[in-house]
């Protein structure tokens, strides 16, 4: 097939670099090489064991078979109690769709609330997929940087300055992937005061809901008040709260028009999610939260030591993040673009890294510190000397 019959939407979009550096630190790795890996975007603990159980009892019980496209009942009834529950809001379970992941939600709200030609705020640093999935649904990203020197907090007059008759919707993460901000009280009603006056949607990413470091507290969007709920798409799922990247379970909860129209497109994309992951995702939400709470305090402990070594580094210079597991420290010391910082770096000193490029920030680089203390004490020792070795050399 000639080249110019292929989709340009799909060749407009890049291929993810988060997975590409993840891909090449895994294939050195295969050489013998011994990587200390970075790069990866989930937990490294395994799921919780009641979860798993729930997972094989369902197979022992049959439930194998396709299951209502939105989701079992079950599992969109836990969803709506979790959601009323943990963040104040009320969806009947007609208004959820789990999908494939949270991935999947959010694409689905994006291609659902897009027409060629609409524009989608990106509040960035933003995670590499959502400029690709507005791109794929014939929509154009509208990027609004927040300011590293003010804890990338969200600055309502730049949201504002980027606002016209085609702005479709706002892309909110929060806790952020990658630079561990937090929204705040007051920041997440200057958003929704700008979407409600100017009838825009807000897609509120909330995957990392569950690893917020106090005294940093997750508030979500649609909990402040009517006419902002209606507006917001809320996004969520069990990956990063229970370390089931693999089990592919993620839900949206809308109102009723995005929803219905959600749960059609996925009828014809992918149809029900897992049925076996579903029941154990019904576990991950009603059965014990210990796992939740005790993986935490093991990020808690991660998070201090790494922004602590981090910080000694010569050229470095690294904030302390509110939320999610990630580190994004500054570069631009060093000179280079955060590409070749990163690409240096592991062929180098074998430490693998995310150039802050793929999220709209070149002066930096992003570090996942889901990986075991002793990995991350020897990753750091080797970033340590590969860094005092820049500086020193000719």
């Amino acid at each position: 097939m000639a080249e110019a019959q292929l989709s340009r939407l799909i060749g407009a979009v890049e291929p993810s670099q988060t997975l590409a550096m993840d891909a090449r630190a895994k294939a050195l790795a295969a050489e013998g090489k011994d990587v200390v890996m970075f790069g990866a975007g989930e937990p490294d603990f395994d799921t919780p064991q009641n979860v798993k159980d729930a997972a094989c009892r369902a197979i022992a019980e049959g439930r194998t078979k396709y299951t209502p496209v939105g989701g079992t009942l079950a599992l969109r009834e836990a969803i709506a109690r979790k959601l009323q529950a943990d963040n104040g809001v009320s969806y009947p379970p007609d208004r959820i769709v789990v999908t494939c992941g949270a991935k999947h939600a959010l694409y689905n709200a994006v291609r659902v609330l897009c027409n060629p030609g609409d524009e989608f705020i990106i509040l960035s640093p933003h995670w590499v997929t959502y400029p690709a999935q507005v791109v794929m649904a014939g929509g154009r990203p509208v990027y609004v940087p927040a300011d590293p020197r003010d804890g990338y907090r969200l600055d309502p007059d730049r949201i504002r300055a980027a606002v016209t008759p085609r702005t479709r919707a706002i892309i909110l993460n929060s806790p952020n992937n990658p630079t561990g901000w937090v929204a705040g009280p007051g920041e997440l009603r200057a958003l929704a005061e700008i979407a409600v006056a100017n009838r825009i949607h807000v897609i509120s990413d909330e995957i990392y809901e569950k690893i917020v470091y106090p005294p940093a507290a997750h508030i979500s969007v649609a909990s402040l008040g009517e006419e902002i709920r209606r507006l917001t798409v809320l996004v969520n799922g069990v990956s990063k709260s229970h370390a089931m990247t693999g089990w592919r379970i993620g839900y949206l909860a809308a109102p009723p028009g995005i929803a219905k129209l959600a749960e059609r497109l996925q009828s014809h994309c992918t149809s029900n999610p897992d049925s076996v992951a579903q029941a154990a995702a019904v576990e991950a939400m009603t059965g014990d939260q210990g796992f939740v709470d005790a993986m935490l305090r093991e990020f808690l402990s991660r998070r201090d030591y790494l922004v602590r070594r981090l910080s000694a580094m010569p050229g470095i210079v690294c904030p302390t993040p509110q939320g999610a597991f990630y580190s994004f420290p500054d570069i631009s010391a060093f000179g280079t673009d955060s590409a070749a910082f990163a690409e240096d770096l592991l062929e180098k000193a074998l430490v693998a890294v995310v150039a802050g490029a793929a999220f709209g920030a070149d002066s930096n680089i992003r570090l996942s510190y889901a990986a075991s203390m002793e990995r991350i004490e020897e990753g750091m020792d080797r970033m340590d000397r590969y860094l005092r070795a820049l500086r020193t050399a000719p």
